[in-house]
């Protein structure tokens, strides 16, 4: 997969800048594949585009094929005439975060209003392609709006605390339950057109600038999902539909007493039994929409922590052993085996995670502060410095999970710190320069850093800290960043490292 050098920018599509509250994929979103085209960069990467939940977290999704409603663009309602100024009263947002508090009503009170107009003028261009998005996503549109229509009734509550006959999705109150909430069924299907109607034309956009988009797939799905609800022997649960077991991490580099993200954990063995089909579905919408697919938390794939549901804390958990590459050969079977996949093979690494990742040949990933940091392990090198990567990999400065270089940097140690410098011949006043440069130096074929680090940001614009639920997900670049200058200083560095070049439009 890894032929040719490139470079690009990780920025979620909601820290996009907007007049709307939230960045979305209207004209902005096209702004910025302009600022990446100028820069020289060719790649863009994403964080998983689900709707969010609780936490309005992309890795925590009421669906694990569904987009999230919230990217859907106003501006382009309008111009498409689905929604009109009268329509709405567009309070004052905040440029530099996202207040989602806010944001979540008012986008959903605009896009109720847009499916009303499309029922009263239904404009037949938009009715064709309506009428072929449910046809081409019926194996998954008709379980997720019923699941969204019918938590929609409960405001907003879990799955598990419906009337006792949804839970077990009785037949007939399924039936019943469809019929009662029929229109609404039908807005959520509707809205659903409009984020990948959305999605496509910003994709079209982006490989026709020579852009190629990073898409991200977590690899637990949330428990108050409708992928949940409506196949609840693909995973381990009582029969309350409570999982009795839960996914999470061992105490490691983010947090002393682990991670505990509480999704349910697969049953692998039944999954098994159906040829893996909720996977190579999965899998078959992401290629479609990106042209990269990032795979989060592979290693999860070979061994997952398994945690108690009752536990405080991930500290006791064990491992399990996963699917290994029987998974992803089912998946290239049915898919083609030229899938673009990375693999973040990142965290607790053992034997069978690094055999599977040569099975497969899959690029993983290497962060530049964890290897900076080696050096105060007592280690004379790391595998993440820049001498040791190889091509059939991605480098990255940081990830949405890390600190920003800044950030970082004022948090380490004179011992890691006069290491830095010396590597990288430095006085560390432009450090995030530097190590943006090593990235683009290192043999790694694509080299990608957060905008937040191109920017030379500070922690107070970390996206996401593992463990700490509150403040996550809410960063927002704002118009003045994205600056002609700043684009043309990236270009430079591009060119200098040869990671520029052009991709052919699709005919």
């Amino acid at each position: 997969m890894m032929t040719k050098r490139s470079s690009g920018i990780l920025l979620h599509p909601t820290s996009l800048p907007s007049d709307w509250g939230i960045g979305d994929f209207g004209l902005s979103a096209y702004e910025f594949i302009d600022f990446l085209h100028d820069s020289g960069q060719s790649i863009w990467q994403i964080l998983p585009l689900g709707p969010t939940g609780y936490g309005d977290s992309p890795y925590q999704a009421l669906s694990a094929f569904a987009g999230n409603p919230l990217l859907i663009s106003p501006g382009i309602l309008l111009d498409d005439g689905l929604l009109h100024p009268e329509d709405y009263q567009q309070p004052h947002f905040p440029v530099d975060h996202v207040d989602f508090g806010n944001v979540i009503p008012f986008k959903y009170e605009i896009l109720q209003k847009a499916h009303s107009t499309f029922l009263m003028k239904q404009p037949s261009a938009i009715v064709k392609r309506y009428e072929q998005f449910c046809k081409n996503h019926a194996h998954w549109l008709g379980d997720f709006c019923l699941f969204a229509a019918i938590k929609e009734f409960h405001q907003g509550r879990p799955w598990t605390s419906w009337p006792k006959e949804l839970v077990q999705r009785n037949p007939d109150a399924l039936a019943a339950w469809s019929q009662k909430l029929e229109t609404d069924i039908a807005r959520h299907g509707f809205i659903q057109f409009l984020f990948f109607d959305h999605w496509a034309r910003l994709h079209s956009y982006a490989q026709s600038n020579g852009v190629r988009i990073i898409g991200d797939i977590p690899i637990f799905v949330a428990h108050d999902s409708s992928d949940v609800w409506s196949h609840q022997e693909w995973f381990y649960l009582d029969k309350d539909g409570e999982p009795t077991v839960v996914a999470g991490v061992p105490p490691d580099y983010f947090s002393e007493t682990g991670q505990l993200w509480g999704n349910p954990l697969f049953n692998w063995a039944r999954l098994k039994e159906e040829g893996y089909s909720f996977w190579v579905k999965r899998f078959k919408l992401l290629a479609f929409m990106f042209d990269f697919i990032r795979i989060d938390h592979f290693r999860g794939f070979a061994s997952n922590w398994e945690i108690p549901a009752h536990e405080e804390t991930a500290i006791r958990g064990i491992w399990k052993k996963g699917p290994g590459s029987e998974l992803f050969k089912a998946i290239e079977e049915a898919l083609g085996s030229d899938l673009p996949i990375i693999a973040e093979d990142l965290g607790f690494i053992t034997e069978d995670v690094t055999e599977m990742l040569e099975e497969l040949g899959y690029p993983g990933m290497a962060i530049l502060q964890f290897g900076f940091e080696a050096v105060e392990d007592g280690l004379n090198s790391s595998l993440f410095l820049p001498h040791n990567q190889h091509r059939n990999q991605v480098v990255y400065t940081g990830t949405h999970d890390n600190d920003t270089l800044l950030g970082w940097w004022n948090k380490q140690s004179e011992e890691v710190k006069d290491f830095t410098r010396r590597y990288l011949n430095t006085d560390g006043h432009l450090l995030h320069r530097d190590m943006i440069r090593a990235a683009l130096a290192s043999p790694a074929a694509i080299a990608i850093f957060p905008m937040q680090d191109l920017l030379g940001l500070d922690n107070t614009a970390r996206m996401n800290k593992p463990g700490n639920p509150a403040g996550n997900w809410q960063w927002r670049v704002t118009k003045d960043d994205l600056t002609a200058p700043l684009a043309e200083d990236l270009l430079k560095m591009t060119l200098l490292y040869e990671r520029k070049f052009s991709v052919k439009p699709s005919l």
